[in-house]
């Protein structure tokens, strides 16, 4: 089920993300929880997961988040926006790109067991567009797809088969594709709906 929240929040959240990025290179940065007080919006304090994007000109810049709501939703962003800055995958933001960025904050809904034993399960169950997806093998190792990466793979053989590279799993033998491959030992899926704001 999508998160609820109300759209007039969105401005709120991706400007707090903006400040949580801004303030990360002062010798002092405010604490999280003082920067998302300071956002005057009770929805803040809910406790919510979140993912915050950080894009330039096109280009991924950092993209950090949390997948159990273990926080209230302004510090997460908090949290959650400076490390995209430091994204370790990439170069980190500067302080003359804050400004120049795309901010995403995407907030989650909770996880929703998929209860499949077999790849060709998943694959039927899946919404297109809609569910994000995250794979876990009794926590030694996890990843996700928010929902968006669907843009970009549209199939759900071709999600699936992405997912299991960035989780580092074994897709099988590819001539029978992955609705023959084998299912790995203790993997578990959960798919979950958000909600973005893009400031």
């Amino acid at each position: 089920m999508e998160p609820q929240l109300s759209r007039d929040l969105g401005p709120v959240l991706t400007a707090l993300a903006r400040t949580a990025v801004a303030t990360s290179f002062e010798p002092r940065p405010p604490d999280a929880a003082a920067l998302a007080a300071a956002g005057a919006a009770p929805a803040l304090g809910r406790r919510e997961a979140t993912f915050v994007t950080l894009e330039r000109d096109g280009a991924l810049r950092g993209c950090i988040g949390t997948l159990r709501a273990l926080r209230p939703l302004g510090v997460d962003v908090v949290r959650n926006a400076r490390a995209a800055a430091r994204d370790p995958r990439m170069p980190a933001v500067r302080p003359e790109e804050v400004d120049e960025l795309r901010i995403t904050v995407t907030v989650l809904s909770p996880p929703e067991p998929m209860g499949a034993g077999d790849f060709t399960a998943l694959l039927e169950r899946l919404r297109p567009g809609v569910d994000g997806l995250t794979l876990k093998d009794g926590g030694r190792r996890r990843a996700t797809f928010l929902p968006s990466v669907w843009a970009g793979l549209p199939e759900p053989e071709r999600f699936v088969a992405a997912l299991l590279r960035k989780g580092g799993w074994p897709q099988g033998p590819g001539g029978g594709g992955l609705r023959s491959a084998a299912w790995p030992e203790g993997l578990e899926a959960e798919r979950y709906e958000t909600v973005s704001f893009t400031g």
